[in-house]
């Protein structure tokens, strides 16, 4: 089942299906008869995308599209303005785990009618696109490269900078006993 681009708007019936992103929002078109379209504004309207919507579940969320899956298999779908009891039992069987405290009729009646709205569509039956993975093969490890850097040559110093090295060693405790003051 491909639910990709297809949302419910809050404050709107139905399910609409996003066929452009503008810098606003979304331009929607409705997935029933008229086709009417609208520009979802992003910072006005609350948008939720079928594919990411759960359901309370006992333990964790259950998905939308299991739900559905197992909805187009079941054997008769009430209507969504049967009473509260016959769609309460029917989504226990559909989706036995869900959390029936935080599960309300309204939901199960927006399910049922988001349902009878996708069965008829063709991507209801069509199968989500993944991107093709490239076969794994297994190669050799390549040996890593050892790299040695070679010392740098220091220059030596003029005729006129030479120090001796009693010069050196009494300049070293002075340079050590500045830092220390310094920090």
């Amino acid at each position: 089942m491909n639910l990709q681009a297809i949302v419910a708007v809050s404050g709107k019936p139905g399910l609409w299906k996003a066929l452009v992103q503008n810098k606003t929002g979304f331009i929607l078109e409705s997935l029933d008869a008229q086709k009417t379209k609208m520009v979802a504004n992003l910072s006005t309207a609350k948008m939720a995308a079928l594919d990411e919507i759960t359901v309370f579940g006992e333990d964790e969320d259950i998905k939308l599209t299991d739900i559905l899956e197992r909805m187009k298999s079941a054997a008769s779908v009430p209507d969504a303005k049967a009473d509260g009891k016959a769609l309460r039992n029917f989504f226990r069987e559909v989706a036995p785990e869900h959390d029936e405290e935080k599960v309300y009729s309204s939901d199960i009646k927006k399910i049922i009618t988001w349902f009878n709205i996708l069965k008829d569509l063709p991507l209801f039956n069509e199968e989500v696109k993944t991107a093709a993975k490239a076969p794994v093969t297994e190669e050799a490890p390549v040996a890593q490269e050892i790299v040695t850097e070679t010392p740098k040559k220091a220059k030596a110093p003029k005729a006129e900078e030479a120090e001796t090295p009693a010069e050196e060693a009494e300049k070293a405790p002075k340079a050590k006993k500045a830092a220390v003051k310094k920090a």
